[in-house]
């Protein structure tokens, strides 16, 4: 049941790009750099730390992941749907394969706050993939909004 939580919250915040444009998607409607686009970006950049660096042990530098949290909802010129949406795919691909053979009761050393339960990264994962899903919701409605406003 935990899998399918997770599963259905990352796919709700792939779903947020649904029919929307490059501007739509890229569009900023808080003074935070929060986009949709950059919350899946950011949801990738969770995926892998909860992951690749929690699980694995690998550093951020070895992942390629921006050392600060906040960096990961920034985008570049080369970040399109199409490219973040794949870029999730893996990273989510990826996450399940290594989270396969670990028990919840297993402890995980990779993370900043030492040894943790693979059951509290996976809730906290689950808590943060939600959380952002309800991000997304608001501002995929507010786009929408904006523009049907506008026509």
């Amino acid at each position: 049941m935990l899998d399918a939580f997770i599963d259905e919250h990352r796919a709700g915040l792939r779903e947020s790009l649904t029919g929307l444009t490059e501007e739509q998607a890229r569009r900023r409607l808080v003074p935070s750099a929060t986009t949709l686009l950059g919350l899946l970006k950011h949801a990738t950049f969770v995926e892998r730390v909860w992951s690749e660096e929690a699980v694995l042990r690998r550093p951020r530098t070895e992942i390629g992941l921006p050392a600060a949290v906040e960096d990961s909802f920034l985008l570049t010129d080369d970040d399109t749907i199409e490219s973040v949406l794949a870029d999730h795919e893996r990273a989510c691909a990826a996450a399940r394969s290594i989270a396969e053979p670990v028990s919840l009761d297993d402890l995980v050393h990779g993370n900043r706050r030492g040894p943790l339960p693979f059951r509290w990264v996976r809730l906290h994962l689950l808590r943060e993939l939600a959380q952002h899903a309800g991000h997304a919701d608001i501002l995929r409605e507010q786009v929408l909004a904006a523009d049907a406003d506008r026509g």
